[in-house]
This record gives C-alpha cells, sequence and structure tokens, in this order.
C-alpha cells in the first residue's frame, strides 16, 4: 500500500478541531502507512545480485575468481588485476587479484583456467609501458587504488586509478569486454594495449601481435603456453585473438616491446608486444573501448564484437549483463533465513555460474585440439545449435556443480557435455579438462564420462546417445594409446587386476603409469565409482555385457579395505598391504587426501560401506572425525594453503571430502548429517575477502560455491547423478522458502518448491517431511519427482529428531 506524501491545507485545518490523542494515534498511523511504504519499495527493489559480494574468498583464490564484470559462463571477463603479470609457478596457484594489495597493475580480458590474456590500463602523464612492481607501484604504469572508491557487482565493476585520478569501469556482453574510462583534463592521456606478457595462468608468452586496422580500430593476438597444456599436450599452445573499437580518435599512437617504444608504428610482434594511444582528453571526458574476443581469429573477433555489441552503448551493455546476472541467479529463489546465508549462497551460485566459459564464437566456430577450426552443428536458422566451454577437471564437481547444473540449469549442462563429447569424436579421448580445446587434466584422472552417465541419468536433453556412450565407455576401458592428457594412465592395471598397485613413482603431473601410481588408492576408489556410473548408462541401454563387467569393476574398493586397521589401505605390485602405513599420511597412495577421507570414498555403495565397517563403528568414527575436524574449521584452521587440510581427517577446502558429511544418511543417523551440514556451512563458510571458502581451500571454479548452494536448499546427491534412478537426498534448508525454476526444454515440471515451518536460521533439524501432500520419513526422493515439479514442506526443530528419516 503506498500513500501520498501530501495533504491538502483544508486537511490539516480539520485536524486543529480533533482531541490531541486522535491527532497523535493518526501521526502514529500515517508513520506507520509510511514504514510499510519503505518496505514494501525495498522489497520491490531488492535483487538478487544484492546478495552477491565478488570480494568474498578473493584473497588467494584462483585467476578465474575474481571477474565480477563477466556474464554468466562468458567468454569475456574484463577484470582488475593486481598481479597477473607474475604469473604462477605451477598453474594453479592463486594470481590475479587480492584486495590485500595496494595496486593494480591493468584490466585482462580473458582469464580462465590456463587461459590469460588482453590487458588494458589507463594513464595519464609520462608514458610507461611495463607494469611494474607490487612493492615499488612507480616502477610501471600500475596505480594505486582504494578499496572504498572500488564498486564491484555481477556484470559491472568500477575503481578509481588514485595515480591518474582515472575512473575505470568494465561490463561486458558474453563475447565482448567493455572498457569506460574516466580522465581528467590531460593533454597525455593514455590506453595501453599490453599484449605479449603473461598474464596469470597464461604460462609464457610464445608470440603477439598488435597492429592498428583504423584510427580508431586494432587487433591482434598473443599465442601462450600454459602450465597443464605443457605438461599434458606436447606442442599444443592457446592463442587469443581481439579486436578493439574505440569511440575517440587517438591524437597520438605508437607500439612498444617492453620499455622500447616506437611512436607512429602500426604494428609490432614478439613477447612483450603492446600499443599505446594517446589522447587530450578534457575533464571528466570518457573514453570507451570494446573488444570483440576469440579463440580462432581476428575475423571471428570482429564478428563477435559486431553481432554482439556493434551498437550497443556502455550503460546498454551494463544493463544487459545485469539482467542476465538477474535471470540467472533468480532460477533458484530463497526467502528467510538470515542475510549472512543469503550472501553466502547467492555468492556461491554465482561463482558456479562464472568458472567455465565459453569457447566458440556466435557463428559457432571453435578451435579444435589439432589447431584447425571446427564448427558446430547449426540450426535451421544458422544458428549453432549449442556453445562450446573451456573446463578446469571435474575431478569431485558431480557433488556441487553437476547436481546444480542439473537441477537448475540444464541447459548449459547440455551444451557443456556436448563440448565434451565434440572434444571425444575429434580425437577418440574425453578430455579430463580443456582450454580452448587442448588437453589441461586436472589431477591425472577423468570423471567426464561420470558427469555424462549422470547427466543421461538424470535427463539432461540434447545429447547424441550413441556418442555419448562410446565416450563414457571408452572413458572406462580404453587404455591402448591412451593420449596423456585424457588422464588415468593406470587404467590398464585397474581393469587387469581390479585394483592399482602402489609404487612410488617419479612422475609428477598424474602420478601414473600402465602399471602402477603413487597415487594408487585414491585412483581404485575413483575408479570404482566412475565404473559403476558408466554401467547404470550401459544398463538403461541394454548393453548388458558392458553392464557386468563395469560392475565388477565398481567393486575394487573392497580389495583395498584393511579389515585389521579398518582404513582403505594401498596395495603394492605384489598385492600386499603397505608398510609403515598411516591412515593421515597424504600423497603417499592418495591424491591430495589421506586415508582418513578417501576411506569414506564410496558414493555409490554407501551401503555397502556401512556394511563393512559396521554401523555403530562407522557412525562413531564419522562423529569423531568431525568433531576434530570442527577444531580447525573443517580445513585448516589459520594456515593458507590450497593443500592445507590433505592431512586432516577431513578437508572441506579439497574435493575427496565434500560428500562425507551427507553419509550419516545411509547409517541410520541423518540427523547427524543435518547436524554437520550445518555446521560445516556456518564454520568453514564466510563473508570475508580472507575466509570466504575457508583458510585451506581450492574452489576449482565455483566447487565449493556451489556445494553451499546445495546445502543452502538441504538437497544433495552422494552418488552425484550415478544411479540408473537417481534421488535427492535431505538436509534442512537454510531458508523458510526455496524455489527452484525448471527449464520446460528438459524437464516436465515448472518449479519445485521447499517450505519451512520453524526457524531455519537458527535450527538444524528436520522434525517432520510432507512431499506433495504425502508424509515423507526418508532421507531421500526420486529425481524423477523433482524434475515433474512439487512442494516439499519441512517443519524445522532446535533438537534432532533420530526418529525422522529411517524409513
Amino acid at each position: 500500500m503506498l500513500i501520498s506524501n501530501t495533504m491538502k491545507v483544508d486537511e490539516l485545518s480539520d485536524m486543529k478541531s480533533l482531541p490531541v490523542k486522535s491527532v497523535l494515534k493518526f501521526v502514529i498511523l500515517l508513520f506507520c502507512l509510511a514504514l510499510l511504504n519503505l518496505q514494501t519499495l525495498s522489497a520491490q527493489s531488492e535483487r538478487f545480485s544484492d546478495y552477491v559480494d565478488p570480494v568474498i574468498g578473493s584473497a588467494h583464490s584462483r585467476w578465474f575468481f575474481y571477474t565480477p564484470a563477466a556474464n554468466p559462463f562468458g567468454m569475456a571477463k574484463p577484470s582488475a588485476s593486481t598481479d597477473g603479470h607474475y604469473g604462477n609457478p605451477s598453474g594453479w596457484e592463486a594470481v590475479g587479484y587480492d584486495p590485500r594489495h595496494e595496486s593494480i597493475e591493468s584490466f585482462v580480458n580473458f582469464r580462465e583456467f590456463q587461459i590469460g590474456g588482453v590487458a588494458l590500463m589507463a594513464t595519464t602523464g609520462d608514458l610507461i609501458t611495463i607494469p611494474g612492481d607490487l612493492e615499488e607501484p612507480d616502477s610501471g604504469y600500475r596505480s594505486r587504488f582504494s578499496k572504498e572508491n572500488e564498486v564491484d557487482s555481477p556484470g559491472y565493476y568500477r575503481v578509481i586509478l588514485d595515480d591518474y585520478d582515472i575512473r575505470a569501469e568494465l561490463t561486458s556482453t558474453p563475447r565482448v569486454a567493455f572498457h569506460r574510462y574516466t580522465f581528467p583534463e590531460s593533454d597525455r592521456s593514455h590506453l595501453l594495449f599490453d599484449i605479449g606478457n603473461r598474464q596469470g595462468e597464461s604460462g609464457e608468452v610464445i608470440d603477439a601481435v598488435v597492429r592498428k586496422v583504423s584510427d580508431r580500430e586494432f587487433e591482434g593476438f598473443v599465442i601462450t603456453l600454459p602450465e597443464y597444456v605443457k605438461n599434458y599436450q606436447t606442442g599444443a599452445t592457446v592463442a587469443m585473438y581481439f579486436v578493439a573499437r574505440l569511440d575517440k580518435t587517438p591524437d597520438s599512437f605508437g607500439t612498444f616491446l617492453n620499455e622500447k617504444r616506437n611512436p607512429g608504428q602500426e604494428s609490432v610482434q614478439g613477447k612483450g608486444a603492446g600499443m599505446y594511444v594517446t589522447f587530450q582528453t578534457d575533464e571528466q571526458e570518457s573514453v570507451t573501448v570494446k573488444l570483440g574476443l576469440s579463440y580462432t581469429s581476428t575475423e571471428q573477433a570482429r564478428l563477435n564484437l559486431e553481432a554482439e555489441a556493434d551498437e550497443l552503448t556502455f550503460q546498454e551493455a551494463r544493463k544487459q549483463s545485469e539482467e542476465k546476472w538477474e535471470s540467472m541467479l533468480g532460477r533458484i529463489a530463497v526467502e528467510g533465513g538470515s542475510k549472512e546465508d543469503k550472501v553466502k549462497f547467492y555468492t556461491g551460485l554465482y561463482h558456479a555460474l562464472l568458472g567455465r566459459g565459453l569457447a566458440s564464437d556466435v557463428s559457432g566456430t571453435y578451435r579444435k585440439n589439432d589447431h584447425s577450426i571446427g564448427q558446430i552443428p547449426l540450426d535451421e536458422s544458422g544458428n549453432p545449435l549449442y556453445h562450446h566451454y573451456n573446463t578446469d577437471a571435474v575431478w569431485g564437481a558431480f557433488w556441487n556443480l553437476g547436481t546444480l547444473w542439473a537441477m537448475a540449469y540444464p541447459d548449459y549442462l547440455s551444451e557443456y557435455l556436448n563440448t565434451h563429447i565434440d572434444f571425444f569424436e575429434e580425437t577418440g579421448w574425453l578430455s579430463d579438462g580443456m582450454a580452448a580445446f587442448k588437453y589441461v587434466s586436472g589431477v591425472g584422472t577423468n570423471f567426464v564420462g561420470q558427469f555424462i552417465a549422470s547427466g543421461y541419468n538424470r535427463g539432461i536433453q540434447g545429447l547424441d546417445t550413441a556418442a555419448a556412450w562410446e565416450a563414457v565407455r571408452g572413458n572406462e576401458l580404453g587404455w591402448i594409446n591412451r593420449p596423456y592428457g585424457a588422464g588415468k594412465r593406470d587404467v590398464k592395471a585397474f581393469l587387469e587386476r581390479g585394483y592399482v598397485p602402489f609404487e612410488n613413482t617419479g612422475e609428477y603431473y598424474s602420478g601414473s603409469t600402465n602399471r602402477s601410481s603413487r597415487f594408487a588408492a585414491s585412483h581404485t576408489m575413483e575408479y570404482s565409482f566412475s565404473a559403476y556410473a558408466a554401467a547404470q548408462m550401459a544398463k538403461s541401454l541394454g548393453k548388458s555385457d558392458d553392464y557386468e563387467r563395469l560392475m565388477d569393476l565398481s567393486h575394487g574398493w573392497k580389495i583395498l579395505y584393511d579389515d585389521d586397521t579398518g582404513y582403505i589401505r594401498p596395495r603394492d605390485l605384489d598385492g600386499n598391504f603397505i608398510d609403515n602405513f598411516d591412515p593421515s599420511e597424504p600423497w603417499r597412495g592418495f591424491q591430495e587426501g589421506n586415508a582418513y577421507q578417501y576411506t569414506f570414498y564410496v558414493p555409490h555403495d554407501p551401503e555397502g560401506l556401512v556394511e563393512k565397517i559396521g554401523e555403530d563403528t562407522f557412525n562413531e568414527r564419522l562423529n569423531n572425525l568431525f568433531e576434530m575436524a570442527e577444531k580447525v574449521n573443517f580445513s585448516s584452521s589459520e594456515e593458507i594453503d590450497a593443500f592445507a587440510g590433505v592431512g586432516g581427517v577431513y578437508n572441506h577446502g579439497n574435493q575427496p571430502s565434500l560428500h562425507i558429511s551427507w553419509l550419516f544418511n545411509y547409517s541410520g543417523s541423518p540427523w547427524l548429517t543435518q547436524k554437520w551440514v550445518r555446521e560445516i556451512s556456518d564454520s568453514f563458510y564466510g563473508t570475508e575477502p580472507i575466509r570466504g571458502y575457508g583458510l585451506g581451500q581450492d574452489e576449482d571454479q565455483g566447487q565449493l560455491g556451489a556445494w553451499f548452494v546445495l546445502a543452502g536448499m538441504g538437497l544433495f546427491d552422494v552418488a552425484g547423478g550415478s544411479d540408473q534412478e537417481p534421488t535427492l537426498q535431505l538436509s534442512l534448508p537454510m531458508f523458510e522458502r526455496v524455489r527452484i525454476k525448471l527449464n520446460p526444454d528438459h524437464f516436465r515440471g515448472d518449479e519445485f518448491v521447499i517450505t519451512v515451518d520453524g526457524d531455519p536460521s537458527n535450527h538444524k533439524y528436520i522434525r517432520s517431511a510432507v512431499l506433495n501432500g504425502e508424509a515423507l520419513n526418508s532421507i531421500h526422493f526420486p529425481w524423477d519427482t523433482f524434475i515433474n515439479g512439487g512442494h516439499l514442506h519441512l517443519e524445522s526443530s532446535p533438537n534432532a529428531v533420530k526418529s525422522w528419516g529411517l524409513d
């Protein structure tokens, strides 16, 4: 209800004759109505994006992480970089933006896993063409900045470059980066195109070119050798192309190679290559740059620019980007709950929609693995049927990104899976991860087959089933001439023995050979799981022989279970358990984890694991594990290191542990899942730049954020969609209402709604549940029920209800 903020004079005169109490009541009523009016207006203006804080966890994050001006799943990720030119030694360490740094060196446009390049910077005064050092900002073109003058929200970024009194603003369309720089009055206002230097995870620069095309248009490319490409695909490189258009003609221009400048030169090639343009600007005069981007050619970069942004202004692009984020974030709408949990929730969802970006052009062209140009099939209107995306490995992603994307973003998941199927059709193998279609295996395993199988099991549309099955089957059973980048170099031993033998090989990245691996136990557990997923797809397709063989392999974990210790324990080449066994020791038989963590890595058969250990022992051990882990915030206490928790009893900062808190649902103690899921959510996750996703964390392009989103909704799948008939397991949501929009192109229902009576912000436990009008006393319900749409109603409790969920 809205009220007028004005009153007629005669109405005020009439009030003079009223008793004082009546006047007072009237004033109070006006005040209450005004308050209601303000609340209504506030509710109307509230956006999902308002709960996203891109700086959370940015202090020790991966290269993609802080890119607020990007679109969801966008190719263009224009963003501030504080240390990008330093690179990183192994290709994965934190780099790019740290809010503890006090200067910005440039604004980089390509920022994904193993991909970085094309930096811009605006300056005034003396021309400087090197970025300089963090410790000595005046040694380069970088500029000091103040966090108070920085604005970052999904789709838009703004900051003041204090050394130059320049306001920098960024936004984007999917393949076009927009930069707007507002200068002071100066006859030496510069824009720098720094093309030939290392940026973040790019690795070394092999070659670079930048050239002037016309008074206001510039183009070029940079070819890089990322660390992961160098190790997983010898001879391969990653190329990035751009076309830049300015809305103001420069007064002068030139090129540079690092510090060597060439005024008036129209093109330059080589490492350190760049171009500068200089303007005379009035006070508060703005210059806008549009950069079309591509992985295939400058021609396609120009086409991307013209198709997406030719007539678009900066403000229009910003509005379009912000609306896209609102739409994507709004596919999951939560109400009630605490503001802090909403911030964690939508920031986590933001990261889950940010990390893995477009790799194909508007025309559907893309750079193939052999460096030639491929073409995605076109529809009747000449538009590509789907798009391609870059990707880090999906190691552990089936527990978070895979489930979240399947629920609310099946359209994207379908395209993502088609990307991998196309890669298989070209190369004969699935890639564990890819950067512009080059192998970038993450940890030397390969769960892409599981990802495809789970998409099939969940009813994701738009897949070529025959090609999908061949890819899945080959990933589990193929070893002859298997490329290094396809991972699973030890799968031959697994197929022959049913487990991978331990041997302390000197091989660094995959740790594996045809006969053994130094990560033998963890690989055995993982291959058992992915074999199960493939088996379920085989069963659905009537592939009985493959089903039997894969199901037999899925029991491999049992070979490594040591009855004497009660832990998964590596076996050597002779079949003997290794000596000097310490369940807390990481890296000896276990990749990024230890026996404490990997003993629980049986997501495809949790009931079998509980039976093997014994239900009482299982619950006691697992509960003790979490009580110990709680003391160090479920990861690493105060140590800032991505691998800080690998030797702990539980490590929420890395993938192998992310399903463990949900296992009580299978051991007759679902109330303990409800307890520990909430404790992890409250303790490990924060809303600060440093403690956002723990201190020892490996966010891996949205995985930890997606885990929180699922926990916030109270939905999870331990099997990650691997079952022939998948389910969703329950915990108590953090909000009073959760509404998930269902995609009509993939699912039959319109929406799935969860409501909670009680106090879900402070309560941890489920008292009762009703699903579509019928009482539910089970820890899970069918995926088919979810995609048909419906209503799950829960009643919360401050105390554990140990009788609920046991049917």
